[in-house]
Parts: structure tokens; C-alpha cells; sequence
């Protein structure tokens, strides 16, 4: 017997029990704080609330109940439809049958069954009713250990993405939009000891205004496209309009036509004469009676509907971010502190922005992390943690950002190459690819150059060459101006 079954018929609703304890959930002060804080959040939450309510109740339908229940249940069903008669006669065996059960109901029965004021009906009622609430109460405490188990699950799972958002929110949340991102993205594994490693990078970032600035430049470079769209809508407007009014003021004339109230007194003459009677209706049928023709107009307002079209400029979204990071020996020690520290500025203004962020890594293979997918956070960490070591092969990692520009979620892309452009010179084939994404398809191409010694040769293909000298002399003159301001 499923537990449902026993629902219906005792008309017990899972759902309230579940609900009673959201509300409970949701009124903790450590919650109500954070939410109102970050109301964007809220929203998220409440849409995971939904489907674990949904998936709760489905496991409570379908939950076995145990054999003790199944039996009292069967007994209470048997009971009921028992007449007076009967159930006083099968009285003492229904409670020694509870007793053997070891139903919570047991003791009371005995004592309800040894009162001597019991031979009538109300005492059959009353009894059937004392039992029900017990059941009930049996029923329920069922439904919250079954709940208890995923209960204390999502109270773990809430406490630990609670306390990663805390910890990530001052260098990755800019606005309520990237604070749902990150509530979003906080979700799956426990990593919460791992995110010290985004917390590093987070206040390395802190210590380097000018590649934070540069990073803000960069992001906030593209100034997105808009299409004109033509949209109609429909207003009413008055005009004054003249037509006849229903009492004129003055006749005009005489003419023919059927309208009796009008008609001429010599024409009523005709109804008097028996031989001139049917004339009469012959002209009221052709409207040919001579009656008085009235003038007289009048103004009225009439209200009237237009439609009036105009041309909007429709802003159309930011493209995601495509940043390809050189991960070669060269790239090591602080260039691949900065590099990886700009991608987690570039994350941010992705997340405030509603952009996507994928970033490649190349040297003599290429590997791929999405940030801003359901995972991200576990993504940031994984990329956070990779080496940089090995040759560079900025070739195969701009075929690869082609091959995934051409993907329709991709098409509006900015690809940020981070690199020391230290490389090998570029196929012209892949030269002419690149030029035809930017002329045709108006695809941007960014650099972000990490040492002064790049080759020109290389870095000219792009739109727009982001430098940031990582040499001792210049990270020198950066210290003196931080510790000057």
C-alpha cells in the first residue's frame, strides 16, 4: 500500500507539511538579510524551491509505507464498516489486534473499551474518531521523516551556497544581475575550500588598478548594435461630426415617402373612403405618401481610431566573451597571475552584463571552460589551477575560436587573445579567415599583451592591441604609484 493511498482516504496533503516548513525556511533571518540584500537572488531561489517541492511530493507519492501501518490501516478500513452491533461485539478483539500491531492508538483504546457508559452509537463514533486522529498523526510523522533526509540535504546545500556567495560576492557581484548568476552558478558540488583560490585572484586583481581598468576598457569597449524595428499602435482621437437631428427645426418641403408621422392631413382622407382605402396602402408600400420634408442638423463628437507607426532602434544584447589565454612557459610566474586575474574582470562585467564567458588555453593543446555555465564556479576553479607551461600555438587556438564564432550562440563574440605574442608567425590562410569574419561578419578581435616584445606581425591582424607591460621596470613604477596615491 502506498503512502498516497492512505493520504486520500485519511485526506492528509503533503504539501501543506512541505510548505510549512519553506515558510519556516524562508523566515530565518539569516535568509531574510541576504535576500533583501540581493533580491535578484530570491527569484533564483524560489524557482529551485518549486522543483524540490515538486520533486518531494513525487517521492512521498510513491513511498512504501511500513508493514505496521499497511496492517492498522486494513483494520481501521474493516472497522468502519462494521454496524453497531458488531463493532460493540468485535470491540475487545479490534484492540487485541492493535496491541499485537503495536499501534500508538493501542493504550487509548483499551481505555476508551473498559468505560461502562460506551453501549451507543456516539460511543462508536467517538472511538472511529480518536482513532483517525491518531493514524493521522501516525501519517504525518511518517511524511516528515521521509522529508527529513532530503530536508537536512538542502539545508546543507543552502548553508554552503549561502557562504560561498558571501565569500565570492566582493569580487564577482557588480549589480543584482550578477548576483543571480552567481547564486546560479554556485550550485552543484561543495567547493567552498577551493574558493580561496578565486578569493587570491580576486585580491591580486585588487592590487592592480591599471589591469582592472584595462579590463573595464576592454569589456566596455563594444557599444552594441541596434536594429530599427517599426512599431504600431492604435490611439483614439475626437472629431466633431454634423448630422440630421432626430427633431428638426423647420419644414423644408413636401415629397414622398412612407413615414407616417409626417404625412400630409389631405392623405389621411383616404382611409375614410371605403373605395380609396387600398390606395392608401398601395402608396404607403411604394412610399409615395406626400408627407412634410424637415431640416434641421446637429453637432456631435465621434471618437475614432488610427494607427500611427513608428521606427524604433532596438538595442540588441552584448556578445559573449571568447578569450583565448597563452598558457606557455613564457606566460609563467606574474604574466600568468595577471592573465588569469583578467579573466576573472572579464567574468565580472560577463556576469553584470548577461554575457556568456568561455575561455580556451593554449599551448600545445587547447583546453575549454565555460565561467558563466551552471557550473562556473567549479570551472573558474579548474581553470584557476592550471599551469602555464609547454610551447605556444596561438594557430590552432584561433581556428578553434573560428569553428566556435561560427556556432549561432557565439556569432556576436569578443575574442580576447591573452598572450606575450612571443609566438610562431601566423598561416596567411588563417590571416585571410580572420579578416573575413572582421570585414564581413564585423567580428572583434581583441589583444591583450602581456610583455612589450610581442611581434607586431602577429598582433596587427587584431582590431585592437590592449597593452600591459608585465616587465620588473614597470610593475616597479606601478608599486611607486600605488604607494604615492
Amino acid at each position: 500500500m502506498s503512502l498516497q493511498t492512505i493520504e486520500l482516504l485519511l485526506s492528509i496533503s503533503e504539501s501543506e507539511i512541505v510548505e510549512e516548513l519553506i515558510i519556516s525556511l524562508l523566515a530565518a533571518p539569516q535568509l531574510v538579510i541576504f535576500f533583501e540584500k540581493y533580491p535578484q537572488i530570491k527569484h533564483a531561489f524560489n524557482k529551485e524551491i518549486t522543483a524540490w517541492k515538486a520533486k518531494l511530493g513525487y517521492t512521498l507519492q510513491q513511498s512504501e509505507i511500513p508493514p505496521a501501518i499497511s496492517a492498522e490501516f486494513s483494520l481501521y478500513k474493516e472497522t468502519l464498516l462494521l454496524d453497531n452491533l458488531s463493532f460493540f461485539n468485535q470491540l475487545n478483539n479490534i484492540v487485541l489486534k492493535l496491541e499485537d500491531i503495536g499501534s500508538s492508538f493501542a493504550q487509548q483504546a483499551k481505555k476508551l473499551a473498559s468505560t461502562s457508559e460506551h453501549r451507543n452509537d456516539s460511543f462508536q463514533s467517538l472511538f472511529l474518531r480518536e482513532w483517525r486522529k491518531s493514524f493521522s498523526v501516525q501519517v504525518t510523522s511518517l511524511h516528515k521523516s521521509l522529508i527529513e533526509e532530503d530536508w537536512e540535504q538542502l539545508m546543507s546545500q543552502l548553508q554552503e551556497r549561502l557562504a560561498i556567495n558571501s565569500m565570492l560576492e566582493p569580487f564577482l557581484v557588480e549589480n543584482d544581475r550578477s548576483s543571480g548568476h552567481l547564486w546560479d552558478m554556485s550550485r552543484g558540488e561543495k567547493y567552498r575550500s577551493d574558493c580561496n583560490l578565486l578569493i587570491e585572484y580576486g585580491k591580486f586583481l585588487s592590487q592592480q588598478p591599471e589591469l582592472q581598468k584595462l579590463a573595464e576598457q576592454l569589456g566596455r569597449s563594444y557599444q552594441p548594435t541596434s536594429i530599427a524595428r517599426k512599431d504600431t499602435q492604435y490611439e483614439k482621437y475626437r472629431i466633431m461630426v454634423r448630422e440630421p437631428a432626430t427633431l428638426p427645426e423647420s419644414v423644408n418641403g413636401i415629397y414622398q415617402s412612407n413615414d407616417i408621422i409626417r404625412m400630409l392631413p389631405t392623405e389621411m382622407t383616404l382611409l375614410n373612403i371605403d373605395e380609396l382605402e387600398l390606395e392608401f396602402y398601395r402608396r404607403f408600400l411604394e412610399q409615395r405618401l406626400l408627407t412634410y420634408q424637415l431640416k434641421g442638423e446637429v453637432w456631435r463628437e465621434q471618437v475614432k481610431t488610427r494607427a500611427i507607426t513608428k521606427t524604433v532602434n532596438e538595442q540588441l544584447p552584448k556578445g559573449p566573451f571568447i578569450i583565448c589565454v597563452d598558457t606557455s612557459g613564457s606566460m609563467g610566474g606574474f604574466n600568468e597571475k595577471c592573465a588569469k586575474a583578467f579573466c576573472l574582470a572579464l567574468l565580472r562585467i560577463g556576469m553584470a552584463d548577461n554575457r556568456r564567458c568561455y575561455i580556451l588555453l593554449f599551448s600545445t593543446e587547447v583546453i575549454h571552460y565555460e565561467l558563466t555555465s551552471q557550473t562556473g564556479i567549479n570551472e573558474a576553479i579548474r581553470f584557476l589551477s592550471q599551469s602555464f607551461r609547454g610551447g605556444t600555438d596561438l594557430a590552432a587556438c584561433l581556428s578553434e575560436t573560428l569553428e566556435k564564432i561560427d556556432q549561432k550562440a557565439w556569432q556576436d563574440a569578443d575574442v580576447v587573445i591573452i598572450s606575450d605574442f612571443i609566438a610562431q608567425r601566423l598561416p596567411e590562410d588563417l590571416i585571410a579567415q580572420i579578416k573575413l569574419k572582421q570585414k564581413k561578419h564585423s567580428h572583434r578581435f581583441h589583444a591583450v599583451a602581456m610583455s612589450k616584445h610581442g611581434k607586431p606581425n602577429i598582433m596587427k591582424i587584431f582590431d585592437h592591441v590592449w597593452r600591459f607591460d608585465t616587465g620588473i621596470s614597470q610593475r616597479l613604477r606601478r608599486r611607486w604609484n600605488m604607494n604615492a596615491d
